[in-house]
Order: C-alpha cells, then structure tokens, then sequence
C-alpha cells in the first residue's frame, strides 16, 4: 500500500519535507496521490505547496511542513533551526494555499466536480506538542507533530471526516483529473504545426541523453538493454551501432519487422558513409543475402526453423571479412530461440564477439518464446522520453516496471466507446476529425488489433517494400496493424481495438497499440473488452480523460 507521488521525483525543501512526505506516501492507499512542492502564481504572489493530499472518498488536505523546533508564545509562531530563530505563520500558510488550489481548479475546465472537500493541515516532523497544546487558529487535529508521524495518515483522514462542509470528497476519477490540472494545460491546436516541431525536438533531446547509457556500457561486449516503450531503445541501437562502425568495425543491425527495419536503414541512410554498418535488415533478410532461398509468408516452419538453421550452416562456410564484430538488435523480444545460434554465429568471433540486444518484454506479441542462448549483461532504461505524461499513463500499468515519465505534459486522450465490430469506422471517423484540426496526414497512423483497415488490405496488394513506402512518402495518413508497427510512432494514432485473433497476447497487444502515439492518442473500441484485455487502470484512465 503506497501512494503514487506527483511529480514522480519532487524536489524538496528540507529534510522536514521529505521524511513528512515518505512517511505519509507509505501509510496512503494505492489510489491516494501525493502532490508535492506545488507552485501557484497569480497577480499578487506566489506561493508553494509542500504537501497536498489527494485521497478518494476522504477529500484533499493542503498541508504546511515546518522543520526544526517550532514553538507558539502568546500569537507568535517561531521556528529554531541551526541556531536560528524566526518568525513563522504555518497555519495562514496552509489557509492561503488551500483556497489558491480551489480557485485554481475552479479556473480549470477541466475540473467539473465541483468545490471538493478540503482541508489545511500543520506537520512539525521534528517537534513534540505538549499534552494540553491548543491555539485559536490551530486546534490539534490540524497539526500533527513528531510523535504523530506513524499515523499521519489516519490523521489526515480523521481531519478530513471533521470537516464540517456541504462539498463531497473527491472520487477515484476526479483525484486523476486533479493531478493533469496540476499538470498544466495541453498544447494549444492553432499553433499545431509549430508544437509539434518542437516536441519533436524536445524528444530528440531527451533520447540524446540516453548516450550516457552506452558510455556506462562502453567496456562491455555482450548487453541486454531492457525498457518499456518511450524509453529511447532503438536510438540506442543504432547510436551503439554508429560508434562501433566509426571505430572500424563491421557492424550488423537486425530487428525482425519489415517496417521497423525500413525505419532503421533510411535513418542509417542519413550518416556518414563511415559511420554506416554493414548490414541494416531483418534477420532473415540477412540468411536470405545469404543466400537461403525466399520463402512464403505463410510457412511458419521456413521463418522460425529452416531458414535459421540453414543460415548457421551456410555461416560456417562464410568467408572472415563478411562475418561481423558486432551485432546489434533492435526489438530483440521478437526473436524465437532457435534463431539466436544463427546471430551468434554471423560474429567472427561467437565466443566473445560483440553482442548488443534491446528488448521490451511487454512487447512480445507473438506467440514463439524465446531468450538468447548467450549469456548478456542486463542493463534497465526506466525512463519514458517520448509519450505525454497523458498517452504514457494510460498503458503504464501494462509496462513490465514503472517507468518515470519525461515527456511532458500534452492533450487529453480520446476515448470512443463502441462495440468491436464498429471500431474501424469509428476509427476512421476520429481520424478525419483530426485531419480538419489540421493535423498533417504525414503526422496520423490508424492501427488496429484484429482484422486489417481495408486500405491496408489494398496497399499490401502491391507488395510489402511499396506499402511500408506509404509509411515515409504517402500523402495519406497510415493504417497499419499493431503488429507490424512495433518499433514505431506517430504523432498521432488512432487506435482501432476491433478484436484480438488470440487474447492470450491481446495485453501485449494493447499495450503495443497505446504507446505507438508520441502527442495524441485516439482510441475507438468496447470499453469491457478493453477492461478484460487491459485491466482496470486502462479503463479509468481512458474514461477519465473522456469526462474532461
């Protein structure tokens, strides 16, 4: 049982702070939030929030933190702390912020529950109250000092059942519509062209710092880089593959979807022909360079047995300078077991050649298992860089760790209830609603989960290498399947859940479908499909965001 925490690493003042803070996060439901150092500015000042408690079925409590040894004498607040003596008035503090978080969301559009229940508080972490303590403007219920930590939130919650007010306390809905609005407001549509842009900028930045990784990894040759969509995996790999090519090696970079491996070759087209490695692909596009002959889409046997194994034959016989240093793999929880003897055996060196593999085992949607038969290093990103704060809570509880959100603060995500037969055109209703906002077709990609879009179907007709052109050159927006567009994004996705050909991957799949936006997210689909697929979180989160 521990609150969640807003921001997700807050910046605190003081030690007093902090050791309040930790203390009441650990004694708070699952559903409860934490929002600490709030800052609120109007014309005439502004003020910071040290804790602010927001618990459904109880209501809010803005609660004032004074560390050191605070004392009262006749009206006088003093605080000692470092040999220091001052002046304080804890509880006009708490009184001033409580009505500038009401008068805030009272602003907000966004909140329409009305004035919630509220209350201020007082913690002296570090001071004892004497047993008779009492004073006009702080009765001791509202202040809880040092030998009240252990119960600190049963204190918030007996001062909020004392509050003697018409106002209903918070819902677990309404506590989420709280934390976006203390989040800020999202993008403004008119300057669209001009956000995106710049977002896109901002997140190229953000995944620029993720280098630090590869410095830390530097001296080790065989990793396995874990992290949960948004996390910057395949920059990584291609960055990794870029310093390795630069410093004179012959690189390999594989992934196993078409699309995402057209994705990697026209980025590597961007570089320095020194900085190129020499093979950018499939795995099995490399066996097939090889020279194993093509096979139909439809064998399965060809894709996850004889081609592999033909490939590790045929790589004994290679000559040295066409085998590899280095292999680097994108989307590395795709791969089945049987073909990683072929991957090691593409190395000059299998025993000890380099080997860098980037993975999201939530991502693995196909139903071949499998985890490479060399032994790796394993190193976690935790980061999400790319999806609003908006688009990355929604799929965050299907991630398979926590992840902390960098990427911003963006537009609500949109929700349309309908059944799953219903969905595509539901889909494609949302999509051209935001082609009139104005919305670029080159920025919107409609997926689905079952059945292809038609337009799809049409398109794959002239092959894959012309549809997945229609990905970069096409001057309509994308449809594609979830399937096909791991390792990708768009600004903007619609989302059509219309089904799951097998739901014992259908949660994968969701989760795929949900992050594949970087600054909006529509969604289309049955809400109890959705909750029995995706689980409860997903579903408040998607109908929270529709009641804004």
């Amino acid at each position: 049982m521990t609150a969640r925490v807003f921001p997700a690493e807050p910046v605190f003042e003081s030690h007093a702070e902090r050791q309040f803070a930790e203390a009441l996060r650990d004694q708070l439901p699952d559903d409860a939030v934490l929002v600490c150092g709030q800052r609120f500015s109007d014309r005439r000042e502004d003020r910071e929030v040290d804790v602010i408690v927001a618990w459904p079925g109880f209501g809010i409590a803005v609660v004032e933190v004074k560390g050191g040894s605070v004392s009262l004498q006749g009206a006088e607040w003093r605080q000692t702390s470092n040999g220091e003596s001052r002046r304080i008035r804890p509880v006009d503090q708490a009184v001033r912020c409580k009505y500038l978080l009401r008068e805030y969301l009272r602003r907000d559009r966004r909140w329409r529950a009305g004035d919630p229940r509220m209350v201020h508080l007082v913690a002296l972490p570090a001071t004892v109250l004497p047993e008779d303590f009492t004073a006009p403007d702080a009765p001791r219920w509202t202040v809880i000092d040092r030998t009240d930590l252990g119960r600190a939130a049963a204190l918030v919650a007996s001062a909020l059942r004392q509050c003697e007010t018409e106002a209903k306390p918070p819902t677990a809905d309404d506590v989420e519509v709280l934390v976006d609005c203390l989040a800020g407001v999202g993008i403004p549509q008119q300057d669209l062209l001009a956000q995106l842009h710049e977002r896109e900028s901002e997140c190229d930045l953000l995944t620029r710092e993720q280098a630090r990784v590869l410095d830390m990894l530097e001296d080790i040759r065989r990793v396995e880089v874990r992290g949960g969509a948004g996390s910057g995996k395949t920059w990584l790999a291609l960055e990794k593959a870029r310093r390795l090519a630069r410093s004179g090696e012959r690189v390999a970079v594989m992934c196993y979807s078409r699309g995402l491996a057209e994705f990697l070759r026209r980025r590597v087209a961007t570089w320095r022909p020194k900085e190129r490695p020499a093979y950018v692909g499939t795995f099995h596009g490399l066996g097939i360079d090889w020279g194993v002959p093509p096979g139909s889409d439809d064998d399965s046997g060809y894709w996850e047995h004889r081609l592999p194994d033909r490939m590790v034959a045929l790589a004994g016989a290679l000559p040295e300078e066409e085998r590899f240093d280095a292999v680097v793999i994108d989307e590395a929880q795709d791969f089945a077991e049987s073909w990683w003897p072929a991957v090691v055996a593409a190395l000059r060196s299998p025993d000890d050649g380099q080997l860098y593999v980037f993975a999201d085992e939530g991502q693995r949607v196909f139903a071949r298992q499998g985890r490479p038969t060399v032994e790796l290093i394993p190193f976690n990103l935790n980061e999400n860089l790319r999806n609003t704060k908006q688009i990355a809570g929604t799929f965050g509880s299907l991630t398979p760790t926590q992840m902390r959100n960098r990427g911003g603060n963006g537009v609500p995500v949109r929700f349309v209830p309908c059944a799953s037969e219903d969905a595509v055109a539901a889909a494609d209703d949302a999509a051209d609603a935001l082609l009139e906002e104005g919305w670029p077709h080159e920025a919107v990609a409609l997926l689905t989960t079952y059945h292809r879009h038609p337009v799809q179907v049409e398109r794959q007709q002239d092959g894959q290498d012309a549809y997945w052109k229609t990905f970069w050159e096409g001057d309509d927006l994308f449809y594609g399947h979830v399937l096909g567009f791991k390792g990708l994004e768009r600004p903007a996705v619609v989302l059509a859940v219309n089904g799951f050909r097998d739901e014992a991957r259908a949660r994968e799949m969701l989760y795929v479908g949900l992050s594949r936006a970087r600054d909006l997210l529509a969604v289309c689909g049955d809400l109890e499909l959705i909750r029995r697929v995706g689980g409860e979180a997903v579903v408040r989160r998607l109908t929270a965001e529709r009641e804004q």
